[in-house]
């Protein structure tokens, strides 16, 4: 699913940005509704919270976007830049 949203052009920064809305969308419609229905605050809690949980989502969406990106990027690095890393000593992995 997430190389279909790459491949349809959606990035890491798209899915943040509608965390981040999300989050504003949660504020207004919590407002909007404490001061527009007569329902009370139990039901502009409902409206807050059903909009607040998309932000999770969207966030874990961009965090995944993210390292797809990030394999691509690798993928496009010149051999040359390989060979260099090729001399750096890795920590080793003992103990583990």
């Amino acid at each position: 699913m997430i190389k279909t949203l790459h491949r349809m052009g959606m990035r890491s920064n798209m899915a943040y940005g509608a965390g981040f809305a999300s989050i504003g969308a949660t504020v207004a419609s919590w407002f909007l509704s404490m001061q527009f229905e007569r329902a009370g605050t139990a039901r502009a809690d409902r409206w807050g919270l059903f909009i607040g949980e998309w932000a999770p989502t969207f966030f874990a969406l961009g965090v995944a976007l993210r390292l797809e990106e990030m394999k691509e990027e690798k993928g496009r690095e010149a051999p040359e830049f390989e060979e260099q890393r090729a001399d750096i000593r890795q920590p080793a992995r003992a103990g583990m």
